[in-house]
């Protein structure tokens, strides 16, 4: 008998478990066109969408938007990067230099997880934008800052042929 009522307890304790609880935060939706972009280095800029992406140990989601041919030097993140291209076609590598022979191709729709302080680079194909969450902060460090170029430098010059 004693069985029995543990036994009930326990599903009436996991039934009430299940129960739809009330919020007091209403939901947010976040429109696009609201979203507020900074540049971060030449061809990309960002924009929080949801949570305190600066936050220790909170979720959070931004969006890289960069034009095409945009290139990110090598860096890693302290904590895992979860990223799904929204837009465009946004090209992956691995290793402690940009190297083009070694990124990987994602189209729409396609999802990848970087692991905490793995080393890796991009670069964009069309106008791209991808959304990134995961858990605060979002820090990047860079592995060779001299290869990051500002948001405002020049655009690169063809050299002039030598006459």
């Amino acid at each position: 008998m004693c069985v029995v009522l543990i036994v009930v307890a326990a599903l009436t304790a996991a039934v009430y478990s299940q129960e739809k609880k009330d919020s007091t935060a209403p939901p947010k939706i976040m429109h696009f066109g609201d979203l507020k972009w900074t540049p971060i280095i030449k061809g990309c800029d960002l924009a929080a969408v949801a949570g305190d992406p600066d936050a220790e140990g909170t979720p959070f989601v931004v969006r890289l938007r960069c034009v095409d041919g945009a290139k990110i030097p090598a860096h890693w993140h302290p904590t895992d990067e979860n990223v799904t291209v929204l837009k465009g076609t946004f090209l992956a590598g691995m290793g402690e230099t940009f190297d083009e022979t070694k990124l990987t191709t994602m189209n729409v729709g396609n999802f990848v997880t970087m692991p905490k302080e793995m080393r890796h680079f991009a670069m964009s194909k069309g106008d791209t934008i991808v959304q990134v969450h995961g858990m605060g902060p979002f820090k990047v460090n860079w592995v060779n800052p001299s290869e990051v170029q500002p948001p405002d430098a020049p655009a690169a010059t063809m050299a002039k042929p030598k006459s």
